[in-house]
């Protein structure tokens, strides 16, 4: 079927021009006027069971404190699988970078799962806007109202 003349026909897969973004209108305005295309809302997220981690901690919660390195570099495991996993939405778009990242980890069913979310702005640069200045001169100013 070619394209869809109604949202009847749409069927799963489809891409359309239209896109969501999490940025604010101004956000937005700043993005473009600097050259940048926003492509799409990009996401990725991960979820690890924390059972089997919560078990190994309680036979050795009497006999240390502070941080629990191995907890801890579970986490950043996760929050690093997630942003690849939003990158690699980003690259399939064709976006030259994402912005506007927003990462948010939830613990779920009594903190037996923890999930990481990274949702951010798929962007490709596609030239100057008016107010860019010519390269070579200078900072560029992000103006503010």
């Amino acid at each position: 079927m070619g394209n869809p003349r109604n949202a009847m026909e749409v069927k799963p897969g489809y891409r359309g021009r239209a896109f969501t973004s999490d940025l604010s209108g101004q956000e937005f305005w700043l993005v473009v006027d600097k050259g940048f295309q926003p492509m799409g809302l990009v996401m990725g997220n991960c979820v690890y069971s924390m059972g089997a981690v919560r078990n190994w901690l309680v036979g050795i919660k009497g006999n240390f404190q502070g941080e629990i390195r191995e907890y801890s570099e579970l986490m950043y495991q996760a929050r690093e699988l997630a942003l690849g996993r939003m990158q690699f939405e980003a690259d399939q778009l064709g976006a030259d970078g994402v912005i506007g990242v927003d990462i948010k980890v939830e613990f779920m069913h009594n903190n037996e799962w923890m999930e990481v979310t990274a949702i951010g702005t798929a962007v490709r640069y596609v030239g100057g806007g008016p107010n860019m200045p010519p390269i070579g001169q200078g900072k560029v100013v992000i103006p503010t109202t």
